[in-house]
């Protein structure tokens, strides 16, 4: 199995392929709207907007799974960070990262290298750099600002 294998559900509930983003440098977010690291939604949209394209796509899957800090729908979600945070990249349904209901395409990141092999996500905004050929470069802990990123994304591009 590659992450192209595997279907996730947009906003409104439709199953999506990742392969629509083969090729392309992934930069897949578990995110929440009221979390102290909820500004980060900035610096992915510099990043997004700087990168998009030379290829980059940041794909965004709100999750309430931590202090439910995402308690909103897809709608309100969408509303804040697009008023709050004008962010443009690809969001995606909430979320289960870990656990009983967790989505396959996290079973998939958590069990490839990065350094965390099969560990929980701990918290909202961990990071997973996916290479354009679908590998698993790197995962990030929610702490590393986007912008720090950017080094690493370049040699990807």
């Amino acid at each position: 199995m590659n992450i192209y294998d595997i279907k996730v559900k947009d906003v409104d509930g439709t199953e999506v392929s990742m392969s629509q983003y083969e090729g392309k440098v992934l930069l897949i977010v578990n995110t929440a709207t009221g979390c102290g690291f909820t500004p980060q939604y900035k610096g992915l949209q510099e990043l997004y907007d700087k990168y998009k394209e030379r290829g980059l796509v940041i794909i965004d899957f709100p999750c309430n799974q931590f202090g439910h800090q995402a308690p909103g729908t897809n709608e309100e979600i969408g509303e804040f960070c697009t008023l709050k945070y004008k962010t443009t990249f690809p969001r995606f349904a909430k979320i289960d990262v870990n656990g009983d209901n967790e989505e396959p395409i996290y079973h998939f990141l958590k069990s490839r290298k990065g350094g965390f092999i099969n560990s929980d996500i701990k918290w909202n905004f961990t990071k997973f750099l996916i290479s354009r050929n679908g590998e698993v470069i790197k995962r990030y802990t929610p702490i590393t600002q986007p912008e720090k990123l950017e080094q690493d994304i370049l040699k990807l591009l």
